[in-house]
């Protein structure tokens, strides 16, 4: 690679071709490392990071450039883990002003999973107080808004790993998913995303919460790069996956899933998909009223345009009924966010959503949290039965165009309605335990974009990629996204 063009070579690579490009010895890891680094420090103008840590990613670059093996999956590629995630001699808040100067000693399960498959984490990237936001705002850190567009949130909770991906700051980032965490700031900064099943990946897979909501997911700019970094959060041994600890996958190549990516085509070899497009009321249409935008069903309806031009069989799903929905869902909600672990002096530092969630969740009984996880489970039953027959069922990822930042409020009642407003349509896919996948597929004015989102069977996640890199061929954002990188 000349000199003259790796800098701007390695900024619009891939992960997928970063990977390559280190191992094929055209640039070391620390190069790589390096060139990130620098990109963070001077052009992270819209709140992505929370901490930096280039000693640490230094240390570590060097220590890959040193290895022999160099068979590790996401080898040397750069990411930096999510403000709610564990790693031990970095600073991790949580997103709140009550965890303030707090460094962890250890470092979780996702993390040291992601570090086994060979990543180098440059820092901590921005989220809303403890991930209970459909936006990325918080007192401890100020906003996180799309690269370009300072006036507009960047969605969340992982709002600050996709400003940083969409700002070219990072290839990919690992996110976090409880009700659309890792597909509306996807969504809202016109990349891609994916949330996986419920017990796909093992270190972060949803059994660990009442209700089983938070999934690890994975943000690119390309449905492969997603798909590559999915990969590494599952553990294999001689590339085959402990399915002691993972749901089984139905793909007949071991659960890989960037091949699926790549190649965009069905693991049975199926040419014609049966895809459903989800119709009538939202399941929050009880609680507060969600009409969908004019942009939203533009993409929708660009994305059936696409699928349609693929030969694939198109045709309406009226939502099932989901009685109680609402109340079950804000009942769960609530009662984890009473789990929260912080004294009576780290609770009035909280901001006013969290402080309602909590008290909401220390009022709530043992007979209540009962009631709401069977109706989760008759949820998830009734759910996937109406889309079994189809092979993805499609919605807008938002029912409206990027919100401005202070949209939200702070007042906790019209906050939480606003969110759900926003994005009616990706909490159910949690509820139900399906995997997820959002694509932005109609460009707006002024490099704004919307997407739609492919809900997959259980396990079938490479169904959707391949049906997203189809869209991917027709629709070529990634070419959108890196026209906007800063020098």
């Amino acid at each position: 690679m000349p000199d003259a063009a790796t800098d701007t070579e390695l900024t619009r690579a891939t992960a997928l071709e970063l990977w390559q490009l280190i191992r094929d010895g055209d640039v070391t890891v620390s190069q790589v490392t390096e060139h990130f680094s620098d990109r963070i420090d001077r052009l992270d103008t819209h709140g992505a990071f929370v901490a930096k840590s280039p000693e640490l990613a230094s240390d570590r670059a060097a220590r890959l450039d040193a290895a022999s093996d160099r068979s590790a999956v996401l080898f040397g590629l750069p990411m930096a883990d999510k403000d709610l995630h564990l790693r031990a001699g970095v600073p991790t808040t949580f997103g709140s002003r009550a965890f303030a100067g707090y460094v962890p000693e250890e470092t979780d399960a996702l993390t040291t999973q992601l570090d086994s498959a060979g990543v180098v984490s440059l820092g901590k990237t921005a989220s809303p107080e403890f991930g209970f936001a459909g936006y990325t705002s918080s007192l401890a850190h100020g906003h996180t808004t799309i690269p370009g567009h300072p006036e507009l949130g960047a969605g969340g909770s992982s709002g600050g790993a996709a400003a940083a991906v969409a700002a070219g700051l990072l290839p990919f980032a690992p996110g976090s998913d409880a009700g659309g965490s890792v597909r509306i700031p996807a969504a809202a900064c016109g990349i891609v995303g994916l949330k996986p099943s419920r017990g796909r990946i093992p270190a972060l897979g949803g059994q660990g919460s009442i209700g089983q909501l938070a999934v690890a997911g994975a943000l690119g700019r390309s449905v492969a790069d997603v798909a590559l970094l999915t990969d590494g959060m599952i553990p294999r041994e001689h590339g085959s996956t402990d399915y002691a600890t993972v749901l089984r996958s139905p793909e007949l190549d071991d659960g890989s899933l960037l091949a699926s990516a790549i190649r965009g085509e069905l693991a049975d070899g199926r040419k014609r998909a049966r895809i459903a497009v989800l119709t009538g009321e939202t399941p929050w249409q009880d609680f507060v009223d969600t009409p969908i935008s004019p942009e939203a069903k533009e993409a929708l309806a660009r994305a059936v345009e696409g699928l349609s031009a693929a030969g694939h069989e198109i045709e309406e799903l009226e939502m099932p009924a989901l009685p109680g929905y609402a109340d079950e869902f804000v009942a769960l909600w609530h009662f984890n966010a009473a789990a929260l672990p912080v004294t009576d002096e780290q609770f009035e530092l909280l901001e006013p959503l969290t402080q309602e969630f909590v008290r909401s969740g220390r009022a709530i009984g043992p007979r209540r949290v009962v009631q709401a996880v069977q109706a989760f489970a008759g949820y998830e039953q009734t759910v996937v039965r109406a889309f079994a027959p189809y092979d993805a069922v499609l919605t807008p990822t938002t029912a409206l165009t990027p919100r401005p930042v202070g949209w939200h409020t702070d007042d906790p009642k019209v906050n939480f309605e606003r969110q759900c407003q926003y994005t009616p349509h990706t909490s159910f896919v949690n509820v139900v335990g399906l995997p997820a996948l959002s694509v932005p597929v109609l460009a707006l004015d002024e490099g704004i974009s919307m997407s739609v989102q492919l809900i997959g069977r259980p396990g079938d996640e490479a169904g959707i990629l391949a049906l997203g890199r189809q869209l991917e061929r027709r629709i070529p954002w990634r070419e959108r996204v890196e026209a906007a990188f800063a020098a």
